[in-house]
Formats: structure tokens, sequence, C-alpha cells
């Protein structure tokens, strides 16, 4: 496809920042387009599972902390509704709420609203507001991590997960940094990815790898 061609069909504001990156090479920003769109989709199998194992790993330690497997639907009135959490205008309820409602008619399960709830939905949990309330007990869920990975930290890590999640479902850059090409955001999201699943069970991390072909996307650039 010509660089014009392309151009019209992605818009010229969102190419020109490829094309200043390669220093007005159209041939270039054409080729550094396409391994942006490479490097994002070698990350959806890896998001695709980091998101599984985190929502499992933190239901099954919250179905514990509360001793009641249906946690998620009868914690609305209790903990998801404490006075605590007006200011984040109770964020969980409001997503089991929503799951409920695009779920009717049908039969309303556990399994169907966790199904439906985000990752914004499990990283909220270690808010300070929401951590507070569940005493920290969702830190069980990682039963491998050191003893100095704090709350902190751990939220720190499932913010920028999520935000870069976000930016490749919303088809936004993930190679630059400024005006320069430059993947070592995604490195970092990769090496975060792995720590936390790493946290659950390292055992995840051999199954994870046979999906991972990130750095072989991001090495493509090395090509331009």
């Amino acid at each position: 496809m010509k660089y014009a061609q392309l151009e019209l069909y992605v818009s010229q504001p969102r190419l020109n920042r490829f094309l200043r990156a390669c220093g007005n090479s159209k041939s270039k920003a054409q080729k550094l387009y396409k391994i942006n769109l490479r490097v994002a989709q070698a990350f959806y199998p890896v998001m695709n599972l980091f998101e599984i194992f985190l929502r499992n790993a933190l239901n099954n330690q919250l179905a514990l902390h509360f001793n009641d497997h249906d946690w998620i639907i009868n914690q609305k009135p209790l903990f998801m509704s404490h006075l605590s959490l007006a200011p984040s205008r109770y964020f969980l309820r409001g997503c089991v709420l929503k799951a409920e409602s695009k779920i009717r008619p049908q039969p309303i399960t556990s399994g169907k609203i966790i199904s439906e709830q985000t990752l914004g939905f499990w990283t909220a949990l270690f808010d300070n507001h929401h951590y507070i309330l569940l005493h920290g007990s969702i830190m069980a869920a990682f039963p491998n991590k050191s003893a100095a990975t704090n709350r902190s930290a751990i939220a720190t890590k499932l913010k920028n997960i999520r935000e870069f999640r976000n930016r490749i479902y919303h088809n936004e850059p993930i190679c630059f940094r400024g005006n320069s090409v430059d993947f070592s955001a995604a490195t970092q999201i990769l090496s975060d990815v792995h720590d936390v699943i790493g946290w659950i069970d390292p055992n995840l991390l051999g199954y994870t790898e046979y999906f991972n072909n990130v750095n072989d996307k991001i090495n493509l650039a090395n090509t331009l």
C-alpha cells in the first residue's frame, strides 16, 4: 500500500508522529506503523492470560475472606456499600449492578458477574479505601511475592499495566518516547506482567511464555 493511501484511511495526524520519528521517511514511517501494530498484537494473549490469572486469584481469595463463593453478589449491600466508599461513588457496586443489568433476563450467577468485570474492577481492589475494608486479605492472592512488595507497589504495577492495556485496546501507539522510537515502556510492562503472574504462581510463567513473542516483534524495529 502506498503511503498516501494509508494516510487517507489511518489519518494524517496519526501517521505524522510516525513520520517525525522516522526522519520524515515515509517508507520507514509505514514500516514502524506496522511494527507498532505487531507489538500490540503480540501483547493480546499475554494480557488475556494475565487478566484471567489475576481475576481468578483475587476471586478465590475473596471467596475465602468472606467465606462465600457468591461474595460478588452478596457483598453489594455490605462491603461494597460501606460509607467510606462514597467518594469513589461505590465503584465496585456500580460495576456489579451494571453487569447484572447486562445479563438480565438470563439467570444471574456469580460466575457470569465475575466474567463481566473489567480489569479496572480487580485493580480497584488495591485502592486504599477498598484495601482497608478488606483488611489486606487480597495480598494472599500473591503468595510468592517478596516481603518488601506492599500494597502500594502492587497497585502501581497494576495501574501501569491497566493503562498500557487500554492503550493497546484503543489503538494508541506504544512505540514512542517523546518524538523518538522507543519500546522501553512496552518492555517494562511485559516485565511487570511477569512479576505479577510470578507472584501468583511461578509455574504460570512457563505457560504464559509459550504465547509470548513480544520481544521478537519489538526487535523488528532494529530493521528500520
